[in-house]
């Protein structure tokens, strides 16, 4: 978990002091799309330490925060940092006319003071593959709206079963990049309780 932690920081440090290159960056593709670039920047880690199926990596750190938003384990006591918008109907839940914390914020100064949300949970991503493939093969720009969409989900459909068959995961297939490519993620069945908010 240090390892982990330690490479998440180190991302934020490297990034942090470079011009802003926006964009998604996927672990499963970082390697192939920006780790030229970021070893020249002074990057010291292995596009396996970013993303490996079976060794210990970044990818082992990023969570399905709620219902979909991502977000990453950074120290080894679980702590979690997403965007604002994942947590705001808890932080609204928690909001009151004296205590404002959309407005104001909030800070846990001990494990005591954190504020609980029994009803958050997160589950963690064992593994991500692209299946642009399978899931738009043999479709193209002929190829009527309504019978592509039809394809698209009977793929994605096949394409997570199978994904699952014989393991106790949760499969997803999710569009990326204006729906050109098609990645497959693979979750762990276990909704770990998300019990404290620090925002």
């Amino acid at each position: 978990m240090k390892r982990i932690v330690i490479g998440v920081l180190a991302l934020f440090i490297i990034f942090g002091n470079l011009r802003a290159d926006e964009g998604m960056w996927l672990p499963l593709l970082v390697g192939k799309q920006k780790m030229k670039e970021m070893k020249a920047s002074g990057f010291k880690l292995k596009a396996e330490d970013i993303y490996s199926i079976n060794h210990n990596s970044l990818k082992d750190a990023i969570v399905q925060f709620g219902g979909g938003c991502t977000g990453e384990v950074i120290s080894d006591e679980g702590l979690i940092i997403t965007n604002h918008h994942c947590g705001y109907r808890q932080i609204q839940e928690h909001s009151s006319l004296e205590h404002n914390y959309l407005e104001d914020g909030f800070w846990a100064m001990s494990k005591r003071e954190e504020l609980s949300n029994p009803n958050l949970s997160v589950k963690f991503l064992v593994r991500m593959e692209d299946v642009t493939e399978k899931i738009l093969g043999g479709i193209t720009m002929e190829t009527p709206e309504e019978e592509r969409g039809k394809l698209i989900i009977a793929r994605s459909a096949a394409t997570t079963k199978l994904a699952i068959e014989g393991t106790n995961f949760i499969a997803e297939v999710k569009p990326l990049f204006y729906g050109n490519q098609y990645f497959l993620s693979l979750l762990s069945d276990k909704k770990i309780p998300v019990e404290t908010l620090v925002e």
